[in-house]
């Protein structure tokens, strides 16, 4: 047995203290073991050998304990246990300081993937159809503990979204580059409401709940696109201080939506932070969740409203950008709705506008 100070050898090429080469295999000489110890063995060492144990000690500092072992559920009393045990006996401590216990990888049937029934779909294919940011979303969508099924229909999803990100990227970017200050309140209200969900996000992936985390990213940024970019895009297309609050403003939501969307699509968020900032999107700091002066409630019910009025739209089979002569907003909260009127005037399309007090936000839409 080798001396612990040799460790590690292989005994198809090492040669044991005292003998040479020439000796190996013959009488009076030495042979190395042939059997192939096919167990946890060493898998029960990867802590170990990932941090180099015994090669480099100033890593091996840094890095052992770990903090995360990720596996599947099917091999918890070997893979984990031998590991824990192994760690126990050697060091005193555990491996690591939590365990994210994954499912399986389903086919559409909900029958665990494997190469004996031939159902396993390898990724190739769809990285070059969908992209590795559409695949990485679909993975992440998979909650740890339960089994995830395959599902095309998120591929589709994924690459969406990335595209969206693209397109949203170089709106905000084709606008005018000013050094202006967000004083609108539809502006400042949308990064409140952004702030919340920068606390929800690094809540979430604190927890492990990648998962929760994504959701929460993606649910905002969609009603970003769809009302927000609506809300301002006139006033962003102008000229003086209203629009340059509203350049202040996307410039600001669109570096912080970068570094919340990077962990899950690594690839565009790091080309469209290339065409305005320095560096790398993921060696960029986590976003800081300043609550700042706005009210997330002047977004959520302006786009309440527009919601209704483009109801009424698509009910008459009308163009967005169709005439709304008059327009009556009844509201609890009239001032929520005054703060962001002008706005929606813009985005509505809106000839003369009505506000008055109701016990519930209902709006008339008069078209044409």
């Amino acid at each position: 047995m080798p001396a612990e100070d040799l460790l590690p050898i292989d005994p198809s090429s090492d040669v044991p203290p005292g003998y040479t080469e020439d000796q190996r295999g013959v009488p009076g000489g030495f042979m190395a073991d042939p059997d192939v110890m096919d167990t946890w063995a060493t898998s029960s060492l990867t802590p170990q050998i990932a941090g180099r144990w015994e090669t480099d000690d100033d890593l091996f500092r840094r890095v052992f304990p770990a903090d995360l072992r990720s596996q599947s559920h099917e091999i918890i009393r070997t893979w984990l246990f031998s590991t824990v045990v192994r760690s126990h006996y050697e060091f005193g401590v555990l491996p690591w300081g939590d365990v994210a216990i994954s499912g399986w990888i389903l086919d559409p049937d909900r029958k665990k993937m494997s190469k004996s029934k031939g159902n396993v779909v390898t990724p190739l294919d769809l990285l070059e159809q969908h992209g590795s940011d559409a695949v990485r979303y679909w993975a992440a969508n998979g909650r740890y503990g339960v089994d995830t099924a395959f599902d095309p229909g998120q591929l589709k999803i994924g690459r969406r979204l990335a595209i969206k990100i693209l397109n949203a990227s170089r709106f905000v970017l084709g606008l005018a580059a000013t050094d202006g200050e967000v004083t609108e309140p539809l502006d400042l209200s949308m990064l409140a409401a952004l702030s919340g969900v920068v606390r929800e996000a690094g809540d979430a992936l604190g927890a492990y709940d990648h998962t929760r985390a994504i959701e929460a990213v993606e649910r905002f940024f969609w009603a970003f696109c769809d009302d927000y970019l609506e809300l301002v895009k006139t006033r962003a297309y102008e000229s003086g201080p209203a629009a340059a609050s509203a350049h202040a403003a996307l410039r600001q939501a669109l570096d912080v939506l970068l570094r919340l969307f990077a962990p899950f699509l690594p690839f565009v968020t790091e080309e469209v932070w290339s065409w305005w900032r320095e560096g790398s999107v993921h060696r960029a700091a986590w976003p800081a969740a300043e609550r700042g002066a706005g009210d997330p409630a002047v977004l959520a019910v302006a786009s309440e409203v527009l919601g209704q009025v483009r109801k009424a739209k698509s009910g008459a089979k009308l163009s967005m950008r169709a005439e709304v002569s008059r327009l009556t907003v009844s509201a609890p909260e009239i001032e929520l709705v005054r703060q962001a009127q002008d706005d929606l005037c813009a985005a509505g399309n809106v000839e003369e506008f009505v506000l008055e007090y109701g016990e519930v936000l209902a709006t008339e839409v008069h078209l044409g």
